[in-house]
């Protein structure tokens, strides 16, 4: 039997893969989501392994995505250094990010710093070069902007879980 941790890591690889196709189909929302839980979560595949998804945590964050992408874009291009366009990112970069920072922003029961390391893993699924390292910094900076009350910082600028 698959741990939360290990549902939870497939349910968050499939929204990307799910935003992904999204973006580049521009197939509705509703359609792509369902086009998963019906097809996609049920068997097992290449990117999607455990056949034990959390099928309902998938369902939230692609849909809160979706209703929140104005929001969740804003954050990411603050997160942006200024030479940096969101529009500049790589698709399957963007749909991370998206993801991620949905988590950040509405999902408070799971600790920021997991939600980093989550994305940090789904990242690597996908690119083995620098794409990993600068999700990392860019969600690392959503973080500490979005949940700064998660991050102590001791008096030698060690960072401190709270």
């Amino acid at each position: 039997m698959a741990s939360l941790s290990e549902i939870r890591g497939a349910a968050r690889l499939a929204v990307v893969q799910a935003l992904y196709q999204m973006e580049l189909s521009e197939q509705d929302a509703n359609d792509v989501i369902e086009q998963f839980v019906t097809h996609r979560l049920t068997k097992e595949s290449d990117f999607l392994p455990h056949q034990d998804t959390d099928v309902d945590h998938f369902q939230a964050i692609a849909r809160g995505v979706v209703g929140h992408q104005r929001d969740i874009d804003r954050t990411i291009k603050e997160a942006l250094s200024e030479t940096w366009k969101l529009s500049r990112l790589d698709s399957t970069v963007r749909a991370l990010l998206r993801s991620a920072t949905y988590e950040l922003l509405f999902v408070n029961d799971v600790p920021a710093r997991v939600v980093i390391n989550e994305y940090i893993d789904v990242a690597h699924a996908f690119f083995d070069e620098d794409e990993p390292a600068f999700v990392n910094g860019v969600l690392d900076r959503i973080a500490r902007t979005k949940r700064a009350s998660e991050f102590i910082v001791s008096g030698e600028g060690d960072d401190i879980p709270a």
